[in-house]
């Protein structure tokens, strides 16, 4: 159902146009219905985006935010805090909130308002009904993997030198992070890194011409939740990483800003395993004890040969 069709239900009231839609189209979800609904009654399509889009984010940002800020009111979850004493106050909690709010407006609203165009050029649908759950399983899975990639090079990148003292080092002004810092930082990394995470549905819609709006925005809630959860500070024996290895969680990202390096991945932990730069005292050792072995086993081969 193309929303050019959509249009001939508009009505003057939202809720109008909700009832003429599900006369019409009974088959339909309630969901898809008030999707419908929604672009038929604002009839322009890169509005009625934007504006969704962002009352997403924002909606899903900080309301994953709040149980965070509760838990660190409440005594019994102090056991499960990383580092142990460390609670941020609310001064810094208002300057944290301040700052992303004013990130949100300047920098990530202007990206949130050209996405629509340019995913609908590569040939992203919005139309009902909505792809099948296979469909958006494997295609968000993908966008994880492919966010996973960029967020490590060009985080690892952002600790080099002059990229870390003039971009990246106001994200790392809480070493005992909390939920509402995942998204506290410069507006250029905001720019660097949230390209990961809207390019790679962007990236996929060019190549194959099957994306649907409704898959990306499962996609921007699950990765804003990983972000924030990652943020936390806490680590219980729930955590998802205790029952999937590879998932980061948030002990990972808390070690990268507790140490400062290492630890540069978003949502997985192959790339740090794979290329030696996992943060922490424990990783250390561990580094250490197989250099070690390297050596005494190169030298044991050089004797050898002797």
């Amino acid at each position: 159902m193309s929303s050019a069709y959509n249009v001939s239900l508009a009505a003057p009231t939202y809720s109008e146009t909700y009832r003429n839609i599900s006369d019409a189209y009974i088959h339909l979800s309630m969901l898809e219905r008030l999707w419908a609904a929604w672009y038929a009654y604002m009839q322009n399509d890169v509005i009625a985006t934007g504006l969704m889009t962002f009352v997403i984010h924002e909606v899903f940002y900080f309301g994953r935010c709040i149980p965070w800020f509760i838990i660190d009111y409440i005594p019994y979850f102090h056991k499960y805090k990383i580092q142990q004493g460390k609670v941020n106050n609310l001064k810094e909690q208002w300057q944290c909130t301040s700052a992303v709010l004013l990130s949100h407006v300047t920098v990530e609203l202007p990206q949130i308002w050209l996405f629509h165009p340019i995913c609908a050029y590569f040939g992203m649908s919005h139309d009902v009904p909505f792809p099948s759950f296979l469909t958006m399983f494997y295609q968000i899975s993908l966008f994880f993997c492919l966010e996973d990639s960029w967020h490590y090079w060009n985080h690892r990148l952002l600790h080099y030198g002059p990229f870390y003292k003039y971009i990246h080092k106001q994200h790392h002004l809480y070493s005992s992070p909390f939920g509402l810092a995942a998204e506290y930082a410069s507006p250029i990394e905001v720019m660097i890194l949230g390209l990961g995470t809207i390019g790679s549905p962007i990236l996929w819609c060019a190549l194959t011409k099957n994306l649907h709006i409704f898959t990306v925005y499962i996609w921007v809630v699950l990765r804003l939740f990983q972000a924030v959860d990652a943020h936390s500070g806490y680590e219980f024996p729930w955590s998802l990483h205790h029952f999937l290895p590879f998932w980061a969680g948030s002990d990972h990202h808390d070690d990268h800003h507790r140490y400062f390096m290492g630890n540069y991945s978003s949502s997985f932990r192959w790339w740090d395993f794979l290329l030696d730069t996992e943060a922490g005292p424990k990783a250390k050792a561990e580094r250490i004890t197989r250099q070690k072995g390297k050596a005494e086993k190169s030298a044991a081969v050089s004797k050898k040969v002797d």
